[in-house]
């Protein structure tokens, strides 16, 4: 691969135009096989970018991953981890682990397809003799078809289209200094390839006239013309036809080879240089920096390229642009034009995109009285003057996008960069490339916070508390920085006191005597907003959640969830909510603070959203388990919008989503007093707690549950409570807790006078004395609960208990006693459809059998629970089941099975933070070497 100028001879260069890998020199570096170089090379085309773990098992498995596709990558990282350090001895490269992805962290230089769209972004401009050089090195970086050797897993179709750009631009460079005789072969075998290319049609056509084969090349145009029109049903573009009908007519302006353009001068054409001074004090942004340098890049001369950064106040969306058009000033020779479009100017109309006509004309040197009146002539003129010129045309603080397509110029050199509070989807759908900011990585806000603030920001912990603070918003950072520095008086933990009190947040962040602020510019978006989005942000400030449904949202305005959405979506065009997937609404803190200034507190929008989460939840439970009690949201509230979720999984996959949000929710509710709602969510959120255990945030909330059931003064509510909270401390092996809970439960249930809590609340308590190991008493209990259980008709309640009857016996050690219950057990869970109980039942048989030696059965019922626990997500019971599978491969002489499946114990266990998993570890450490 051929290197350029700055490259060391002796560095690694990582490649995909080609083979898919790493050269020192010429010299490739050996790799593994097609799934490792896959993932190398999803790193390399999105260097320094987090790719996440759910595209990369996408991409490598053509979204047909298997069960441990993520295991497999993980794998893949650690091998690729090993060779970048065996590759590279400088450290330089490296992969981050980042939330839920990996990113390569690496020079771009020394990425082959970085090297080449650098090369072709400097050619652009140069003579031709210039520009020939460069682009013939971006086309020897190819060294066969590009991601070769990797099966087809990823595939990049724009590293073709590079290609195919590099190659054109380089022989127009050819061209233009006469070296048609050594192009045509080449063009020949590339217009054979690619017959639809018109470029390259055009410049075989010349190429060849230009070699005196004018019949060759009528011939190569009327190919193209008949084979476009019978396969595609088009005409060759106008371009193409031109310079046919020059053929035609044996223009011998044709034989001279293109100079270079030039542009005429003529009297009272100035350069303008408008740009504002660049912020000191820039941090971060590379990335964002790097997009702006390809949005030049990628510019194709046909049009000018047009950027729009957009993104909430405060982001730093101004300063970027500012920045970036200075460091690239150079690249356009003949000026660069700046205005304020004034979009979201408190004390000003947006400005009329005549009048910033008028003044950039006035900038071009038109004379002031040769200045049109009418808008459209004003446009017209001004992109006559820009047409052959390479001007930076930068508008900041657009409104919407009808006021910056009056300003674009003519011709394609120059390049448009316009600045809004929204997304401009107008011009965006005209072709402009939209990137939108997103706040300041945690090094780079400290870094802007100690430039601003300078010594009185020196402690590096509190410097990073304030980061944080401010949410790594720019404007508020700056804020900040300026505070310490202007303010001898206030240290940088009095600020850090300040900002901790999300109450005084906001305020914090003015600078007295100054229009900016954070509340400030918040307020002017606030006030520009139509009254229905206007209406939903002050509501979001009631949700106590960190992101939003469209569902939860609807139920919080009274609205339908259609409304809901196109609510939300408009937020998001101001910037004031993200969507960071389908239907998932998030707030930047400091938004959210402000629009909790702005809807204060309103119980009925906070109780709306209770009650949208009681109804979601307790659907979503019905499909994990049989309900034990008669608690029907659903019937109680009908009308609250709720989404559609048919299957366990959809039930499973809404209550890990939105599990920190119901707890939050939860948690607001008691503080306003909304016990009923509190305890009934607390309860469903226990059922969910059962299949996916995790035992501090449980424990969480059944205690907020009990203590909102208690001050509601409800005693099915605190039964309820007190029996879940029996059921987690019997899940980590605590039975013997849980006698405080079993006898207040027993005691409510026989004042009730209800069968069915009877029998649940003498089954509670017998468990309790099953965990203090008096197994003859618990028997007693259990039998008592059991005669309550099918005097009430409680078919699940009497499977528990003959569940438990049969543990009994088998702590009594009398093994052969519990079979048959045990198995009674089984039968009834079947019979009533409780797939998660069934497979805790037949891992329950399971050990019996293995006690009893029935290798055979216990393997197969160790292997049946094992599997419907898998399948329906019961981490526990899985790990249970495997734990007794291990067992009876042991015994029956399979080591290495008996190995893996303890290990794969071990990490449940280890997941649901299960005390049992330091046994399971024992148990994996005392096994045998298997044989060889």
């Amino acid at each position: 691969m051929a290197q350029d100028a700055a490259a060391r001879p002796d560095e690694p260069r990582f490649c995909v135009l080609g083979p898919v890998g790493a050269l020192v020199g010429e010299q490739p570096l050996a790799l593994g096989g097609p799934g490792l170089r896959g993932l190398l090379a999803m790193l390399l085309l999105e260097p320094n970018q987090v790719v996440p773990v759910e595209r990369i098992v996408d991409v490598l498995w053509a979204h047909e991953p298997p069960v441990t596709a993520r295991t497999i990558v993980q794998g893949y990282v650690s091998r690729l981890r090993k060779w970048l350090s065996s590759v590279d001895t400088s450290a330089a490269t490296w992969i981050e682990t980042t939330g839920a992805g990996y990113q390569l962290v690496i020079d771009e230089d020394r990425i082959d397809v970085a090297v080449a769209r650098k090369l072709l972004a400097r050619a652009r401009g140069q003579s031709a003799e210039v520009r020939a050089d460069l682009l013939a090195r971006a086309q020897s970086l190819w060294r066969g078809p590009e991601l070769a050797d990797i099966g087809g897993r990823v595939r990049a179709p724009e590293l073709a289209e590079l290609r195919l750009t590099v190659i054109e631009a380089r022989i127009d460079a050819d061209l233009e200094l006469g070296r048609h005789d050594d192009v045509i072969g080449e063009l020949a075998a590339l217009v054979d390839t690619h017959p639809f290319r018109e470029h390259l049609v055009s410049q075989l056509v010349l190429a060849l006239y230009r070699c005196g084969r004018r019949a060759a090349a009528l011939e190569i145009y009327q190919r193209f013309a008949r084979r476009a029109a019978g396969e595609l049903g088009l005409d060759p573009g106008a371009g193409l036809r031109e310079l046919h009908s020059r053929v035609l007519r044996d223009d011998t302006t044709l034989l001279r080879p293109r100079p270079e353009s030039v542009i005429t001068p003529r009297i009272g054409v100035l350069t303008p240089a408008q740009l504002p001074a660049a912020p000191s004090g820039f941090a971060g942004r590379e990335g964002e920096l790097r997009w702006l340098d390809r949005l030049r890049a990628d510019a194709d001369g046909t049009a000018p390229a047009i950027g729009v950064l957009a993104g909430p106040a405060g982001i730093g969306k101004s300063a970027l642009a500012l920045l970036w058009g200075a460091r690239s000033a150079a690249a356009y020779p003949d000026g660069q034009l700046y205005a304020s479009l004034r979009g979201f100017d408190p004390r000003h109309a947006p400005l009329d995109p005549a009048e910033v006509l008028a003044r950039f004309l006035l900038a071009l040197g038109v004379a002031a009285e040769h200045v049109p009146l009418d808008l459209a002539d004003r446009a017209v003129l001004y992109r006559s003057l820009l047409a052959d010129r390479r001007v930076l045309v930068l508008l900041d603080d657009a409104r919407d996008s009808g006021q910056v397509r009056a300003l674009l110029p003519g011709g394609g050199s120059s390049l448009v960069l316009a600045t809004s509070r929204r997304r401009l989807d107008g011009l965006v759908a005209d072709g402009a490339r939209l990137l939108v900011l997103d706040t300041l990585p945690a090094d780079a806000a400290e870094k802007l916070i100690a430039h601003v603030a300078g010594p009185a920001a020196a402690d590096d912990e509190l410097r990073a508390r304030l980061a944080k603070l401010c949410g790594y918003l720019p404007l508020a950072l700056r804020i900040i920085g300026a505070r310490l520095a202007v303010s001898p008086q206030w240290s940088i933990g009095d600020l850090v006191a300040e900002l901790a009190d999300e109450h005084t947040r906001l305020s914090a962040l003015d600078i007295e005597r100054a229009d900016t602020s954070v509340r400030a510019a918040l307020d002017l978006t606030h006030r520009l907003l139509d009254p229905a989005l206007a209406e939903t942000l002050r509501l979001l400030g009631v949700f106590p959640g960190q992101w939003v449904s469209p569902h939860a949202v609807a139920a919080l305005c009274g609205t339908d969830v259609a409304e809901a959405r196109v609510r939300l979506r408009g937020l998001a065009e101001s910037f004031l909510v993200g969507e960071t997937a389908r239907d998932v609404f998030g707030m930047h803190d400091l938004v959210r603070l402000h629009a909790r200034e702005l809807g204060g507190r309103q119980l009925d929008p906070l109780r709306a959203v209770l009650r949208h989460y009681l109804v979601v939840a307790d659907l979503c439970r019905r499909h994990l388990r049989l309900v034990a009690d008669d608690l029907d949201p659903g019937a109680d509230w009908p009308h609250v919008p709720r989404p559609e979720i048919d299957t366990r999984d959809e039930a499973l996959a809404w209550f890990e989503r939105e599990w920190t949000n119901l707890l939050a929710v939860a948690a607001a509710g008691a503080e306003a007093g909304c016990h009923a709602e509190v305890w009934r969510l607390a309860r469903m959120a226990g059922e969910f707690r059962r299949v996916r255990s995790r035992r501090d945030d449980w424990a969480w909330v059944l205690a907020l549950g009990l203590d909102s059931a208690r001050a509601d003064g409800d005693r099915r509510g605190e039964f309820w409570l007190r029996l879940s909270h029996c059921v987690l401390l019997t899940r980590f092996g605590q039975e013997h807790e849980t006698v405080a809970d079993a006898e207040r439960a027993v005691a409510i249930a026989t004042e009730l006078g209800d069968p069915k809590l009877m029998a649940m609340g003498f089954n509670t308590f017998a468990s309790a004395l099953y965990g203090q190991r008096r197994y003859a008493e618990a028997l007693v209990g259990y039998r008592k609960a059991l005669t309550e259980s099918r005097r009430a008709g409680y078919r699940l309640g009497e499977a528990n208990l003959l569940n438990n009857i049969a543990q009994v016996h088998r702590n009594l050690g009398d093994t052969t006693a519990a079979i048959d219950p045990q198995a009674a057990a089984v039968e009834i869970f079947r019979e009533v459809g409780d797939l998660g109980f069934v497979g805790l039942a037949l891992a329950n048989l399971a050990e019996l059998e293995h006690e009893l030696a029935s290798l055979a059965d216990a393997g197969a019922h160790a292997r049946e629970a094992v599997a419907l626990a898998e399948a329906n997500g019961l981490d526990l019971t899985e790990a249970f089941g495997r734990e007794v599978l291990a067992r009876v491969l042991r015994d029956s002489g399979d080591i290495a099975g008996a190995r893996v499946e303890l290990t794969l114990a071990l990490e449940l266990y280890q997941l649901v933070q299960s005390p049992t998993a330091e046994a399971v570890r024992a148990a994996l450490a005392s096994l045998p070497p298997s044989a060889v």
